[in-house]
């Protein structure tokens, strides 16, 4: 029997003789009860499993960082932006094309409107884009022929709206896209430009638009660690993968995250994203395959299906990528500014031939992905660049920092010496052996 007699406690012999027996069973009873209470320690995950998860999960966190870049720059939901053509401030900027671009944001109440001016005898296309980089659909006289321009409606799947009349009715993956319409600016580009600035865009409704989960802030040259793992269901939940195949892949992702809770695991899950995961993933590109005459050429682009590897390259190295139909893209990378190249092309695999829309060869620096200034303010060669033929009809093309005796100023596009660089062509509208991966660029050789 317990009794207290001011601020001490006394204790009969027999109930301390109790209490004596009691405090080992008390203790073990405290233990188990700790125990239960306590966090389970998630399984310790492969290191393979983690170098798959991140190679998956980095093209929505690169989707994810376009976002947050896009809005800090001036974006707004459903708003659309004309871009001026040839904006040298960008990464990889495009000499060829009137460009507009936009997020649209919609929901089960409200569908995003797109008009579309009638464009005839030049090329055109808007290209819709999910969450993870996949192109969803290309508006266009080719993939709705009955319907080339005036009204499109942007809807989900369950969204009951009225929408105008005459509205062709484009169904879109996720409540998010990214959009990218492009207008070929060719031998008359004021017209394209007044016909870029008859596109524009609203929401039917007031969208209900969610917050991004995250706003991943990485520079190119450091990619993030275990810390983007980090709200890995929120993410998963955020947009859906529109392709099968894909629920090992975010089981694996998110034991990942489950065991980066845990800060013994997290310093391991980080040790093994910068020693594997990174390398593997930078290796990959370039070991990029198939590639011929020293051009690197995705094996894929714009729908991926299983190869969620190349979908993160993809949005690594050139994000918003279309699919081959629209437009194929070749890579060259690491050229000497100082050393002089040639390229030739045999008169009858010109690249008008090639290319049945229009063509472009545009140079880059190695870092930031932008034009490099030249005395010329010459960035790129493209099908109104006046180029003059060899006397067999075969087409040179010459890349070098200062002009060689016997070449037309028009064949040179110069580049910067001392400094490496970047070519990358576009071919639109590609005809069918450079849509199926069976045609590169000619190699360029050093001249003497």
């Amino acid at each position: 029997m317990l009794w207290q007699s001011g601020a001490r406690s006394y204790l009969t012999n027999d109930a301390e003789a109790n209490l004596k027996r009691a405090i080992p069973v008390v203790a073990i009873l405290a233990l188990l009860c700790a125990t239960s209470l306590a966090p389970a320690q998630a399984p310790r995950v492969a290191d393979s499993d983690i170098v798959d998860a991140y190679e998956y999960m980095l093209a929505r966190w690169l989707v994810l960082r376009q976002e947050a870049l896009d809005f800090k720059a001036g974006f707004k939901w459903n708003e659309v932006i004309h871009r001026a053509p040839g904006d040298i401030a960008q990464a990889h900027p495009n000499f060829d094309v009137a460009l507009s671009e936009a997020w649209i944001a919609v929901d089960d109440t409200s569908c995003t409107l797109i008009n579309l001016p009638e464009i005839k005898g030049r090329y055109y296309t808007v290209e819709i884009v999910n969450g993870w980089g996949e192109v969803i659909d290309n508006i266009n006289e080719r993939t709705y022929p009955d319907h080339p321009f005036g009204t499109f409606a942007l809807c989900l799947d369950k969204a009951k709206v009225d929408l105008p009349a005459g509205a062709q009715r484009v169904e879109v993956a996720g409540k998010k896209s990214r959009i990218l319409t492009t207008i070929e600016l060719g031998a008359d580009p004021a017209e394209a430009l007044a016909l870029q600035k008859q596109i524009t865009m609203q929401a039917t409704g007031s969208p209900k638009i969610d917050d991004a989960v995250v706003k991943p802030d990485f520079p190119d040259d450091k990619l993030p660690g275990v810390e983007a793992f980090d709200k890995t269901d929120e993410i998963l939940a955020s947009d859906a993968d529109i392709n099968k195949g894909m629920a090992d892949l975010q089981s694996k992702a998110r034991s990942v995250a489950a065991a980066a809770a845990d800060p013994a695991q997290r310093a391991h899950i980080d040790e093994v994203v910068q020693s594997q995961a990174i390398p593997a993933f930078l290796a990959a590109i370039a070991k990029m395959s198939p590639t011929m005459n020293g051009w690197v050429h995705p094996r894929i682009t714009g729908n991926y299906g299983n190869d969620y590897l190349t979908r993160s390259i993809v949005d690594f190295t050139g994000i918003w990528a279309n699919g081959p139909r629209e437009a194929v893209y070749f890579d060259g990378t690491g050229f000497d500014g100082s050393q002089t190249y040639t390229q030739t092309y045999p008169k009858d695999a010109l690249p008008a031939v090639k290319a049945r829309v229009f063509w472009s060869v545009i140079a880059v620096d190695t870092r930031n992905y932008r034009v490099i200034a030249n005395p010329l303010s010459r960035y790129s060669f493209n099908n109104q660049s006046g180029l003059k033929r060899n006397a067999d009809g075969s087409l040179t093309l010459v890349f070098a920092p200062k002009l060689p005796d016997g070449v037309p100023q028009s064949n040179w596009l110069p580049t910067p010496a001392g400094q490496d660089y970047n070519l990358t062509y576009r071919f639109y509208g590609p005809a069918r052996d450079v849509v199926e991966g069976r045609y590169y660029p000619p190699f360029l050789s050093i001249r003497p």
